[in-house]
């Protein structure tokens, strides 16, 4: 009898399952990955989840970039639902359920949800690979290149870049490779996928900024070191957010012998390389719908006194909401004491909080 070497554990063989999906973003189910699971060697690679083989290959290639692909893959799915936590879609669907086999169809079919997720996770893995260059966790590159235009006079350049090049080329290696393979869905859905990712490496390519550090005696900041890094991914998720809500509908259109996409209502004029796309319009996620991919907002919290998309009219869609009490013990009286400590005392308050019914 053949015996084998590897047990897997029930979070790896479920998402392993999840690899059977003709989905970009499988791939996100690396952040289901246990800490306890080393990826050293290249046996190791058949066991991560959601890989298709030219990722798997990657993999065996580049060992060592893996853990920060994994970390990746877990920044995606904090940042989106941080980002959306003030709408009716609140990326919940990325977290999918440890013995789900799919995504939900918000992320499946080719939905402005859907698109906002392919954008922020081809940026984020590129941006997570271009800061582990910089922070030395990867052997395999170094800072990014010196700047060619010459600083102003009092700034100079030093420091260590994020390499955004390597991040890049890395990153759409990796993210892209599952649009590439042959029969993996629509031809419609991988190039809307294919041109969302894009989107969000070109947000990625505009969040690359000068940040400096002052030098001089007394802190007279007489001179500045400054290099090129990347914004907070906070922040270039809030512009994608920004793409997300002004995205175009498109459709499918032959022209020639291949097939493009084009604006649905105003297919006059070419697609942007900038603008986030979808193919297929979403529901209000208002209530539960399996078929469509919305859990609903029931037991949502809301802001009473907001005006925005978290305010109870708009998150509980008309259907009121309920108010409950909540005690907060927090930091209060803090004293600064020399040198060099802080004292406070803890303060307790009652704070209301609303939940849509």
């Amino acid at each position: 009898m053949r015996s084998s070497s590897h047990i897997l554990p029930l979070g790896v063989l479920t998402a392993l399952l999840l690899s059977q999906v003709c989905s970009g973003i499988k791939w996100l189910a690396l952040s289901h990955t246990p800490a306890s699971l080393p990826v050293n060697q290249t046996q190791h690679c058949k066991l991560l989840p959601g890989l298709v083989s030219s990722q798997a290959q990657l993999c065996r290639n580049n060992l060592e970039l893996m853990q920060t692909i994994i970390q990746a893959a877990r920044e995606v799915k904090k940042t989106c639902q941080k980002t959306f936590a003030d709408m009716r879609w609140n990326c919940s669907s990325i977290d999918i359920p440890s013995n789900a086999t799919k995504y939900r169809p918000d992320l499946e079919r080719g939905t402005r949800e859907a698109a906002f997720v392919y954008a922020l996770s081809a940026a984020t893995i590129s941006h997570t690979i271009a800061q582990a260059c910089t922070s030395g966790d990867l052997r395999l590159c170094s800072c990014g290149p010196i700047p060619a235009e010459i600083p102003e006079p009092g700034y100079r350049w030093g420091g260590c870049a994020d390499n955004l090049n390597y991040g890049l080329f890395m990153g759409s290696k990796f993210s892209d490779a599952p649009m590439k393979v042959k029969r993996s869905g629509s031809s419609a859905n991988k190039l809307m996928q294919l041109h969302n990712s894009e989107v969000g490496r070109q947000v990625l390519k505009g969040a690359l900024v000068m940040k400096c550090k002052c030098h001089g005696v007394s802190g007279s900041c007489s001179i500045r070191t400054c290099w090129k890094g990347l914004q907070d991914l906070r922040e270039i998720a809030m512009d994608l957010k920004s793409k997300y809500l002004s995205a175009t509908k498109v459709v499918n259109r032959v022209m020639g012998t291949r097939k493009i996409l084009v604006p649905k209502d105003i297919d006059i004029r070419p697609l942007r390389e900038n603008e986030m796309i979808y193919l297929h319009s979403s529901p209000d996620f208002c209530t539960k719908n399996e078929r469509l991919g919305s859990v609903g907002t029931q037991d949502r919290q809301c802001n009473k006194t907001s005006v925005g998309s978290d305010s109870c009219d708009l998150m509980c869609c008309g259907r009121g909401y309920n108010p409950y009490t909540e005690k907060l013990v927090e930091r209060c009286h803090c004293k600064y004491h020399w040198c060099c400590y802080v004292t406070c005392k803890k303060c307790e308050r009652i704070v209301e909080r609303y939940v849509c019914k």
